[in-house]
């Protein structure tokens, strides 16, 4: 299975969108600093993640997450999960 995730940096109030087949690999990575886009801006915590059967499908909608549409729905969940925000 694939997985399209977004991960959210409180500290700096920045969110990060991929696609993994190992989550919680993934998140290990990312919070061990092992990520050059990601790692000045940990701790990350997952907010948001999807299953997919297709590579093909994880990113289109990877894509869409990062799209400005995608960036305006990322931001009703973040409100929804993380309302020190508003």
């Amino acid at each position: 299975m694939h997985f399209v995730y977004v991960l959210y940096s409180l500290k700096f109030d920045r969110t990060y969108t991929g696609m993994t087949t190992e989550i919680e690999r993934r998140i290990k990575e990312h919070n061990n600093k092992q990520n050059r886009s990601t790692k000045a801006y940990t701790p990350w915590i997952l907010i948001h993640k999807e299953g997919f059967i297709s590579r093909v499908e994880a990113r289109k909608r990877e894509k869409y997450l990062k799209s400005g549409n995608g960036r305006e729905y990322l931001k009703i969940i973040i409100s929804k999960k993380a309302p020190w925000r508003n």
